[in-house]
């Protein structure tokens, strides 16, 4: 076995295109597990998933009949190159469609066909096996924007999976565009996306309960370069890597949303400066938002993981490209500052040595 301790980021697959990312099932199960009753009765689409080795179908077709689902359909996509490779979930020979065509899988029931009292993985591979009608092939390249894919999406309730990283934004105005309900999983940065951020904003998408912070493992396809990431190879030669930053993003409710952030600390102008082009606070740390202070104030995006939408109102990002203009209080020009320019794409802070950028911050305030 092989192992290497460095990392790299979602945000920098993303720009390289490095979406063939599978999600382990631990992290699903852990998510998953509380939203249950939600799915009851429910259409769900893995839309971005080779069935035979999607994690996801895993998990929703072992679960068919605790979660009560009316049905699971999940497509594959032509370009994958996973499809028809050899990361299979099933050990069944000619089981899988040869080559690397694109396929879908549609479930309405998973009968407990070895009689033991339980319907489980055996009892989904027996019905793949002995069911032609189950799993079809796709007429297109399976791309979830297109035409025949998009009439599965408007079949369901729910979507569930893993979007490629360098569609996160399309993949979710698609989502808004049909007022899907959803659970998927992306790079904490979305939040700064301008196209993203706006439904943050809107309450109508948050983060969900399982991942706060730290990395997590994801498998790769055999040919995917370990140059850089973190990864580890396991005894069979299957590739791991892992990556920073990863958060569900969802816009199923739970109660843990609802809890009250806890205020320990008192605002002192000192230890909270004003920006200098905000009309807001600086709070370096979510932990250390002041339980006395009732204007705006600057945060970082991961204050999201903390985020009680009946505590707090979001007012804005700053941030340029994904923030209102109308929230700045100045714009820098040359007179201000050789990196004028630099100043301008942040809150900024005045210090005794001049002015210093900060970090992407959300603005905040309490509800009243």
């Amino acid at each position: 076995m092989q192992k290497k301790s460095s990392n790299k980021d979602l945000h920098k697959a993303g720009q390289a295109k490095k979406d063939e990312f599978y999600t382990q099932l631990a992290d699903i199960e852990k998510e998953l597990k509380h939203y249950k009753e939600q799915f009851y009765g429910k259409v769900v689409y893995c839309n971005c998933d080779d069935p035979f080795e999607s994690n996801f179908f895993k998990y929703f077709a072992a679960n068919f009949k605790p979660l009560k689902l009316k049905k699971l359909i999940t497509t594959s996509y032509v370009k994958s190159p996973i499809v028809g490779g050899q990361l299979p979930l099933f050990e069944v020979e000619g089981l899988k469609p040869s080559g690397k065509e694109p396929f879908k899988i549609e479930i309405e029931e998973v009968p407990d066909t070895d009689g033991d009292g339980a319907v489980n993985l055996d009892d989904v591979e027996y019905l793949l096996k002995h069911d032609k009608n189950i799993a079809t092939s796709l007429r297109g390249n399976g791309d979830f924007r297109s035409d025949e894919c998009i009439e599965l999406f408007k079949q369901s309730d729910i979507v569930v999976t893993n979007p490629p990283f360098s569609l996160f934004r399309e993949y979710v105005a698609q989502l808004m565009e049909y007022n899907k309900k959803f659970l998927i999983i992306g790079n904490v940065n979305s939040i700064t996306y301008k196209d993203c951020f706006k439904f943050i904003k809107e309450n109508r998408m948050w983060l969900g309960i399982s991942i706060h912070s730290g990395d997590r493992e994801f498998r790769v396809p055999d040919d995917y370069p370990l140059e850089a990431a973190g990864f580890r190879i396991d005894a069979d030669g299957n590739k791991y890597i892992r990556v920073k930053g990863v958060r569900w993003f969802t816009n199923l409710d739970y109660d843990e949303r609802h809890d009250n952030f806890v205020f320990y600390k008192k605002y002192t102008s000192d230890e909270y400066p004003k920006y200098d082009n905000y009309d807001a606070i600086e709070v370096s740390k979510t932990v250390d938002i002041p339980m006395d202070y009732d204007g705006i104030m600057g945060v970082p995006i991961t204050f999201l993981d903390k985020y009680n939408p009946d505590q707090f109102e979001i007012v804005g990002m700053a941030k340029r490209g994904a923030g209102d203009p109308a929230l700045k209080s100045k714009v820098y020009t040359i007179k201000d500052a050789k990196n004028y320019s630099d100043l301008n794409a942040g809150p900024v802070l005045k210090t005794s040595t001049g002015l210093r950028n900060t970090y992407p911050r959300l603005l905040i305030r309490k509800m009243k």
